[in-house]
């Protein structure tokens, strides 16, 4: 009650403090924003020194610094590590937000009728992770903190985490815990709170199609000269059949099939297929054949044009037919899919089917595999506890369709699951203008947070 009554106390102080590190566009992506994603680990680290941590340091990699924090209370304890992100996605198109996106506002919504706190990473991460910091020092200032706490907080996940791969590796003994924390997904609802137990993974490609060393005049040599645009447009399409099947081969050899059981118990979980279509103003779901919508994005694959450009695209009309043409294509993986692989098949066939007249370059940008993590795990059980006991209701568990590639890292190199306890929903607008994140849910997080602590402790005693 003490923890509780401690973050009842300080809700005005934890409000105004995530408000101050949603100011910083720490935008990991665009060079412009270097400085600010320094100042945004800065912060993060003074964050954690305030909030009772004995060493808070920046780490730093080949590219944007890693946060470390820990607090040991007493090596014989269980160890708790927190992961997070504090970079953010870029909020282009700015003209879309109806308020500044690194101007955080607090709006009432159908949804978050308390508010939600409308700014670039205010859902993804930093309102999530930040709620860890907060939940450790409710517990530091009331003398109720039971286990070790290790903070690792990383400014690239944005762009790949290229770097966070070699720091894990190195760091082993400094990271080592019993459970490792991430608050970077969402639940079904607040009145069905549920548990991450299953993320896609990802190959994400560049294509380049060049057809004639310049742009040509399309009426001189129009129907003469192939145009990379044309081409380009016939080769995406021809990547999926009229099921929605993806046609590359190879692509689907290692998918793993669920069982019939398996696929019940996910289809499970509340879903109202009606709701779901007026939250996105469509008229109806789209996707593989012989698969509901919960399945599609949760244990199948997918193949989707991220961007697509080249020509003329200002204002009124040049008759030009281009020189090149370019997509960015994004494949949701998921087990036992390695994005090395699936990559690779991509570009091998991608220049395989591209016709005569044309020169095709293919480049990854980056990946990242798919993970299952254990719902009988100390660590997930805890997990449920905490939030039965918050929410008043057991958490459902539910694969999601995102990627976080880091999970099958810490699962492969330092040997633990993640619990992916994420407080988000799925309305908040993740990567999309007016992202926003729930003033509840943030509020909810940390008693909750909080709470699995108690409950971990009590679990691994047992």
């Amino acid at each position: 009650m003490a923890v509780n009554d401690f973050i009842q106390s300080n809700k005005d102080r934890f409000l105004n403090e995530l408000i101050d590190l949603l100011k910083i566009p720490s935008v990991s992506a665009d060079p412009k924003f270097k400085d600010d994603v320094f100042k945004a680990a800065d912060f993060v680290k003074e964050s954690m020194i305030k909030a009772g941590a004995d060493v808070a340091e920046i780490c730093q990699t080949a590219g944007y610094p890693i946060v470390y924090g820990e607090k040991i209370v007493d090596p014989s304890l269980p160890t708790v590590l927190v992961y997070g992100h504090y970079d953010v996605q870029p909020a282009d198109p700015y003209e879309l937000w109806d308020s500044p996106p690194f101007e955080p506002v607090i709006k009432k919504t159908k949804i978050h009728p308390e508010g939600a706190i409308f700014a670039r990473g205010s859902a993804d991460d930093k309102g999530q992770f930040y709620m860890h910091v907060k939940a450790f020092e409710a517990m530091m200032a009331s003398g109720e903190l039971p286990c070790n706490v290790k903070f690792m907080i990383e400014g690239e996940e944005e762009v790949g985490s290229d770097n966070l791969d070699k720091f894990v590796i190195e760091n082993k003994e400094k990271l080592k815990s019993d459970v490792i924390l991430i608050s970077d997904t969402h639940m079904i609802s607040m009145k069905d709170p549920s548990i991450t137990v299953g993320l896609r993974g990802m190959a994400y490609m560049e294509v380049e199609v060049t057809g004639p060393n310049r742009d040509l005049h399309s009426g001189t040599y129009g129907g003469a000269v192939a145009n990379p645009i044309n081409v380009l447009c016939k080769m995406i399409a021809s990547l999926k059949d009229e099921n929605e099947h993806i046609t590359i081969p190879g692509f689907y050899d290692k998918v793993q099939e669920l069982t019939a059981e398996q696929r019940g118990r996910l289809n499970e979980a509340p879903f109202d297929l009606k709701e779901y279509e007026e939250k996105l103003d469509v008229d109806t779901v789209f996707g593989e054949k012989g698969y509901t919508t919960i399945e599609r994005v949760g244990i199948r694959p997918t193949l989707d044009v991220n961007g697509i450009w080249g020509g003329y695209i200002g204002e009124g009309a040049k008759t030009v037919l281009p020189s090149k043409a370019y997509a960015k294509i994004s494949m949701r993986l998921v087990p036992d899919q390695d994005w090395h692989e699936i990559a690779q098949l991509f570009e091998d066939h991608f220049k395989s089917i591209a016709p005569a007249g044309v020169k095709v370059k293919v480049k990854s940008h980056h990946g990242g595999s798919p993970a299952v993590v254990s719902d009988t795990s100390v660590g997930y059980k805890a997990a449920e506890a905490a939030m039965e006991e918050t929410f008043g209701k057991k958490p459902i568990p539910t694969r999601e369709g995102g990627s976080i590639p880091i999970v099958a890292l810490f699962q492969k190199e330092l040997g633990s699951d993640p619990i992916l306890y994420g407080f988000g929903l799925d309305t908040d607008a993740l990567h999309s203008p007016n992202e926003h994140y729930g003033v509840q849910n943030y509020f909810m997080g940390i008693e909750t947070i909080a709470a699995f602590f108690r409950h971990f402790k009590a679990l691994s005693d047992q």
